[in-house]
């Protein structure tokens, strides 16, 4: 049985995963961890430092801010972690890998096994739309509550087409305040906030008189849950480095 300490015990997320692993036979929540506090079924702590369950594996879906001191916990207490929280800085992603020199750390943009299958779809697409003159534009919209813009998503799939086609591209984020035509070489990404979106992601090839689009829709939380309690099963007990949501993937 795979031990876990839920780093955002109380958010969305965080609730959903406990719900799961409450009917998974193969895990157990041990701890949760919010600067909220809170009773849950197991011992909730407000800070990490007083956070001293016997675990396997920390499955992280908190803010961006908490990151870093999350990084030296699992550091010192040469604990796996589920790096699931979005928006993270460069700064912070080069923590991440450093961490990795210590202990398995797995980093993904989006937990969910649709997406991580688009990823490979986009890379065999661009390869053939690219050089024939399509253009390649991203939406991504989401819940009025989400905090970072674009998703974390939506810059892994320009980074998917980007990576296909040797870093021949450049991403613009607004073209209000520039009145010029689009470039050749570029990645539009918009973000849409509102209501409880999910999650929704469209990528889009443009070409002279015909249009592919690629399309993903998560209904609900649990599509992203599920992931993280697989990657967490993955990862314990790992050799330190980074790993992806692919690793897990080829695992199955």
């Amino acid at each position: 049985m795979t031990k876990i300490i839920m780093h955002g015990c109380n958010g969305k997320m965080g609730q959903v995963i406990t719900k799961l692993c409450a009917d998974d036979e193969g895990t157990k929540i041990v701890a949760g961890v919010d600067a909220a506090g809170g009773e849950n079924s197991y011992p909730v702590f407000t800070s990490l430092k007083d956070c001293d369950a016997p675990a396997d594996v920390v499955v992280d879906f908190s803010t961006a801010g908490a990151v870093e001191g999350l990084l030296e916990y699992c550091v010192e207490k040469k604990l796996p972690v589920v790096l699931c929280t979005t928006g993270l800085s460069e700064g912070q992603l080069l923590k991440a890998k450093e961490a990795a020199k210590s202990i398995a750390v797995l980093k993904s943009a989006n937990m969910s096994l649709g997406i991580n299958t688009l990823l490979n779809l986009l890379q065999k697409a661009a390869r053939t739309l690219a050089p024939a003159g399509f253009d390649v534009e991203i939406v991504e919209k989401h819940h009025n509550q989400k905090l970072d813009a674009p998703s974390g998503t939506a810059l892994a799939l320009a980074d998917a087409v980007n990576d296909a086609m040797d870093e021949a591209y450049e991403y613009t984020y607004d073209r209000s305040q520039v009145r010029q035509k689009r470039g050749k070489n570029e990645i539009g990404i918009s973000s849409v906030r509102g209501g409880n979106i999910v999650g929704e992601h469209e990528v889009i090839f443009a070409g002279m008189d015909e249009v592919i689009t690629f399309k993903h829709s998560a209904y609900s939380r649990a599509v992203f849950a599920k992931g993280a309690v697989e990657a967490a099963k993955f990862l314990a007990g790992r050799e330190a480095g980074m790993y992806d949501m692919s690793d897990v993937i080829a695992n199955k």
